[in-house]
């Protein structure tokens, strides 16, 4: 529970009362029993919520939105297989699900808001705010295109939002945490812990002997499945990589100077400036103020500083002319000389005196500079161009029937024979198949095949090519005599009398440290005392093993204790020498994070009973087959 409450208030992202309901979508489809199969309804529908029912299209887009944005976080493309994987379905309409129960309660419940409240709030909202601190429609219109809104569909998920946090408000918006359990998370939390311990490993064991032809037979027999023969497949496989038709093309340096001085931006480094403005209301404020600082003791950032200025002061710091949103500022400041000032400029919002500082030029990167990698990124383009071409072939070749490997030789594509494989990816000697591609997962494929057909390619990780395989034969998991495994298994049983050995004298030192010191325990078997003065719950310190912060922890002072380090080969005894727990101070940074983080997990319960109380009362019914179909999975009867 507290490693729970621990993880949560250092990094929780459910903040539900001053943000949206991201907490909600975490627990929502935990809440929602979703055993119901719908069954009554037309396939336009995913699932249904009381009388609110959520929409194939209305599903698909959100799930084609949330699957860019994840994309865009991760910087590749996420296979639709994988996406199924995740459970990132679901865990959408779980949240699509829980809004829907909230839309049901909320107009059960009569609630709304007066549009001047939501419009308020939109104007009120940081991002929407430009250079002059004020609401800016331009910008306000600029982000909605970004995100694929229009005005009308912001606004209402606006209102909806404000009305979702209003119940939650009325939930939990006066809920307090008892002080009692911020002192149990800071005890679990930054409680310091001194000992002194020993590290017992192979060498505290001694040589071990080997085993008896009885003792290994016996041991052996014991446990055969262990040593087992896995599966073995004989597949045949054909890649289709841009990275490797890349690798065989040749880019002129005439074709890449082409791209260069089309692309010619990608290696400017545009010049600038430290612009530094103040915007006034009207242009008489502006040039009384010019006046000001053309004086011989008066300079434009004095003038900015001291109170008497009039108007509101930016300092933009160092920018290109590109990110200043008001054009006639750009060019008035990207048209002075360093360390002037300008004449009053007629701005968007008001009059504006613009000073200029430091400016860094424009540089550009030569062309024999970037030439190599412009080749290599034009080659790749044109090698993607070049899969799909050859995609096509191969798939409208295998509509006509024959081998793969008679195929992929029709189109021009190398086949690559692997004699055996193993679910692992792994040949008889226990190395890795060379020949399957990186980052294309195709042992469960391989594995999941049958012996002769035809199966659908897959996608190589990058989503810059495809693997076709097809299954020749299959050597069926055996027994292996003895005498093929007789190293291994000596070695596993040695493995296992150093792990027995090792368990039985951390028992035996237990007992020799509560009688004597830790240091005259280590020297009886020859291992070395050490010490740690601050001991944390969640991180370790030198060679004592993470494995046994839970035991030290539990151990009282002056007790002593032992636990498995990181393998069965190494064991660890300590004696806790001391117990710290720093007072926290009500009002200090740390316990206002613990409080915080507190007060989010109960708030987060009482969401969960909430909506497990609407779940009664409402029912929610999901429609399988409509689901699968959006997400590429087939469809279920």
């Amino acid at each position: 529970m507290l490693r729970g409450i621990q993880n949560a208030t250092r990094n929780w992202l459910g903040r539900l009362i001053t943000g949206t309901l991201l907490g909600l979508i975490a627990i929502s489809f935990a809440v929602w029993g979703i055993g119901d199969i719908f069954r009554g309804f037309g396939t336009s529908t995913v699932a249904k919520v009381g009388s609110t029912e959520i929409g194939v299209e209305r599903f698909r887009q959100s799930y084609n939105e949330q699957m860019q944005r994840l994309i865009r976080q991760v910087g590749k493309p996420i296979p639709a297989d994988q996406a199924r994987a995740l459970g990132l379905h679901r865990q959408l309409l779980g949240q699509m699900i829980a809004e829907a129960a909230l839309e049901e309660d909320i107009r059960r419940l009569g609630l709304n808001l007066p549009n001047e409240l939501v419009a308020q709030q939109i104007r009120n909202d940081p991002s929407f705010r430009g250079l002059s601190g004020q609401f800016d429609p331009n910008r306000f219109a600029a982000i909605l295109r970004e995100l694929g809104y229009t005005e009308a569909r912001y606004v209402a998920e606006r209102r909806r939002q404000m009305l979702q946090q209003e119940i939650i408000r009325s939930l939990a918006g006066e809920l307090k945490t008892p002080e009692v359990a911020i002192d149990a998370q800071n005890r679990f939390v930054n409680e310091l812990r001194a000992l002194d311990y020993i590290v017992l490993g192979p060498d505290q064991v001694g040589e071990i002997a080997d085993p008896t032809p009885e003792e290994l037979t016996k041991y052996y027999d014991e446990r055969k499945n262990l040593f087992r023969a896995p599966e073995f497949r004989k597949v045949d496989v054909v890649t289709l990589s841009a990275e490797a038709l890349a690798k065989a093309m040749t880019i002129s340096d005439e074709d890449a100077k082409k791209v260069y001085d089309t692309d010619r931006a990608t290696y400017v480094t545009p010049e600038r400036r430290a612009v530094h403005q103040i915007v006034f209301p009207n242009e008489a404020d502006a040039r009384e103020a010019l006046e000001k600082i053309k004086q011989p003791d008066m300079t434009f950032e004095k003038y900015a500083a001291s109170p008497e200025r009039k108007g509101s002061d930016v300092n933009l710091g160092m920018v290109p002319k590109s990110q200043i949103l008001d054009p006639a500022v750009a060019n008035a400041a990207f048209a002075l000389p360093p360390d002037t000032t300008s004449e009053p400029v007629k701005g968007r919002f008001g009059t504006v005196l613009i000073h200029v500082g430091k400016v860094e030029p424009e540089t550009v990167r030569p062309f024999d500079e970037v030439a190599a990698d412009l080749k290599r990124e034009l080659a790749l383009t044109r090698a993607r161009a070049e899969v799909r071409t050859l995609y096509d072939k191969l798939e409208d070749e295998r509509g006509g029937g024959g081998t793969l490997a008679e195929l992929a030789k029709k189109v021009g594509l190398p086949v690559q024979t692997i004699e055996a494989v193993d679910r692992s990816g792994r040949g008889p000697d226990g190395k890795p198949v060379s020949q399957l591609p990186d980052g294309a997962n195709l042992y469960s494929a391989i594995f999941g095949a049958e012996v002769g057909m035809e199966n659908d390619p897959v996608q190589l990780a990058k989503g810059d090519g495809y693997v076709w395989y097809e299954v020749a034969s299959s050597t069926p998991s055996r027994e292996r005599p003895l005498d093929d495994v007789r190293d291994r298994v000596i070695e596993r049983w040695r493995n296992d009398q150093v792990a027995a050995k090792l368990k039985e004298l951390a028992k035996t030192t237990v007992e020799k440290v509560k009688a004597t010191s830790i240091a005259d325990a280590a020297a009886a078997i020859g291992a070395k005392p050490q010490f740690i003065v601050a001991l944390r719950r969640d991180r370790t310190q030198g060679d004592f093993p993470a494995t046994a912060l839970d035991a030290v922890f539990q151990t009282p002072k002056d007790g002593v204790g032992s636990a498995q380090g990181s393998s069965a080969a190494q064991w660890v005894v300590f004696r806790v020498t001391g117990v710290t727990v720093p007072a926290i101070d009500p009002s200090s940074a740390d316990a206002k994070r613990i409080r915080d983080g507190l007060t989010s997990m109960l708030t987060e319960d009482l969401v969960a009973q909430y909506l497990a109380n609407l779940q009664s009362s409402l029912g929610a019914t999901i429609n399988e087959g409509a689901l699968n179909q959006v997400i590429g999975g087939g469809t279920t009867n």
